[in-house]
């Protein structure tokens, strides 16, 4: 019997992560069940002014992945499929947590899959306790001073603080 070879399964999980919460680990944790390698790609969008630096989020990232072995955290500054193929990965996971979320990521995936049909996306459902939870609303929240350590790990909370203590 001709044996398969198996190639790796890559898996690109791609956002801004400003800052990353539970959501986005959960995301990411559970992706890391699925696929032989996960790789948490931080994208510099330049439209956006975000609160954290491309390479602070990164540091934060690869802080809270840590503890899961096939999870590599990257960033990027061009188009999605582009990165895809210089990493040979051919599945983007995207987390959703409503509806409105599906119609945006509908989209992108569908212009995804134009610029390259080889690359597939995986939509996860967010776990129900994190339905609600979006950097926007961490970030509101830290700014005046409320409760986020149910939201963010440990380490983002302190830098979220920092951040906002500067400001």
């Amino acid at each position: 019997m001709k044996q398969i070879k198996h190639e790796p399964s890559v898996a690109v999980c791609p956002g801004s992560f400003d800052p990353v919460t539970y959501g986005h680990l959960d995301i990411v944790t559970r992706a890391a069940e699925v696929f032989d390698k996960v790789i948490v790609a931080v994208l510099n969008n330049t439209s956006k002014q975000p609160l954290f630096t491309v390479q602070e989020r990164v540091d934060l990232l690869k802080e809270v992945t840590k503890d899961i072995p096939n999870v590599e955290v990257d960033h990027f500054d061009d188009l999605l499929i582009n990165y895809m193929t210089e990493k040979n990965a051919h599945v983007i996971v995207k987390g959703l947590r409503a509806v409105s979320d599906f119609e945006y990521e509908l989209q992108m995936a569908s212009v995804n899959r134009k610029l390259n049909e080889e690359i597939e996306t995986f939509f996860m459902m967010s776990s129900n306790q994190y339905s609600y939870l979006s950097s926007s609303v961490v970030k509101q929240i830290a700014r005046f001073g409320g409760p986020v350590n149910d939201l963010v790990p440990e380490s983002v909370e302190q830098a979220l603080r920092a951040k906002y203590s500067e400001m």
